[in-house]
């Protein structure tokens, strides 16, 4: 949140009408000083003197002039794009995705590596120079970076500082870890769980545009959940809501296996698995199972529809508790909905009344990313505007 202003001082009503033309051009876009007076009911001098007061600041600019009738024109304006940057980043097994944007959320560098980090060390150092290289090719300096999100498996505890149900990333739960993170990208750093970044990113650019309330599942190396309800992310009281890879399946153990008992169940590994138990021993990974499947190989389709049948007990008990409208489904083996889609609804059909209707992610591999841009948005334009009512001042 940003500061509030002094309401009733002189000051205090110039700060409420500049963030009102501000808000305007950033959810409208462009616009002349008429149409904006008119959007917010604000007199036309006193837009025009905020719009003098954002402009000095850098936090709106002019971008051309339009036709207000005979022989007249009126200046456009703009929110300024460049006057902050966001940095997003997305913790994978496998990869680390890492991309700058602008106010105006249009990404302009990225960078995509493949994750061969073994330890918790390495890896934030190998985090800190992708950024630096991320912030590098976008042209901007560090400081130029008002925001960082962070997109990682598992769930913050701030009490330790570790990042804690993060099995598939070594070193990941060890104590001081976000202060590690936030050592080496930059302290205005937000660490998410990667899940719910997914869901945000549906929610604001994919295929959850203009839902309420409904549910990300992403399966992939593991397998995750983010929630939305009534527009809004859902923690839960410890942050751990959506954590489904520790839903109860199967038979009970003496002890809880590390992964969750679904995970182990319902993710790449398991798809593999069950195609080594139907002799498809040359399989080596879940995409490729998936293509094989995808060209009429019998055993492949077999073992598919072993995983989306088992996705459907997920759905299925995920329905009843949160009667989501829609199920996004995303991640390396969710987003093959056209093998996994028809096994998985006759799975539903058999096992429960309850049956919100699936969706594919349509952001893919970059849902992570995307969510991260669209948080790390909300909280960046707040601090631009604080920086430069504060330059003012000082």
């Amino acid at each position: 949140m940003g500061r509030t202003p002094q309401v009733g001082t002189p000051a205090g009503m110039r700060e409420l009408n500049q963030r009102a033309v501000l808000a305007r051009l950033r959810t409208a876009g462009p616009a002349t000083r008429p149409q904006v007076a008119k959007d917010t009911g604000l007199s036309k001098p006193t837009v025009g003197q905020a719009l003098l007061d954002l402009e000095r600041r850098q936090l709106v600019r002019e971008i051309g002039r339009t036709s207000a009738g005979p022989g007249r024109s009126a200046v456009v304006y703009e929110e300024n794009p460049a006057a902050g940057f966001v940095l997003g980043v997305d913790i994978g097994k496998e990869r680390l995705r890492l991309a700058v944007a602008d106010l105006s959320g249009a990404v302009v560098s990225r960078v995509d590596e493949r994750n061969r980090c073994r330890s918790a060390r390495s890896l934030v150092q190998m985090l800190k120079d992708l950024a630096e290289e991320t912030i590098g090719a976008a042209s901007i300096s560090h400081a130029d970076v008002v925001s960082t999100v962070v997109g990682s498996p598992g769930v913050p505890d701030p009490e330790t500082g570790a990042l804690q149900h993060a099995q598939n990333l070594p070193g990941w739960g060890r104590k001081g870890l976000l202060e590690d993170l936030k050592t080496a990208l930059g302290h205005s750093v937000v660490v998410e769980n990667d899940a719910n970044l997914a869901a945000v990113g549906e929610l604001t650019a994919g295929a959850a545009r203009g839902v309420e309330t409904f549910v990300c599942i992403t399966v992939g190396t593991g397998i995750g959940m983010g929630i939305v309800v009534n527009g809004q992310l859902f923690r839960g009281a410890h942050g751990a809501a959506g954590e489904i890879s520790y839903l109860p399946y199967g038979t009970a153990r003496s002890t809880p296996p590390e992964r969750g008992m679904l995970e182990t169940e319902v993710s790449g590994d398991s798809v593999v698995r069950k195609a080594h138990q139907h002799g498809l021993v040359e399989a080596k990974s879940a995409k490729e199972v998936f293509e094989l499947a995808r060209k009429g190989d019998e055993v492949a389709s077999k073992a598919v529809t072993e995983e989306a049948e088992q996705l459907a007990f997920v759905v299925g008990a995920v329905a009843a508790v949160i009667d989501p409208e829609i199920v996004v489904l995303g991640g390396g083996i969710g987003s093959n909905t056209d093998l996994l889609a028809e096994p998985l609804e006759q799975a539903l059909r058999s096992t429960t009344p309850l049956r919100p209707r699936i969706v594919t992610g349509e952001l893919g591999e970059t849902a992570v990313l995307s969510g991260a841009i669209a948080m790390g948005l909300g909280s960046a334009r707040e601090v631009v505007f604080d920086r430069a009512l504060e330059l003012k001042t000082s």
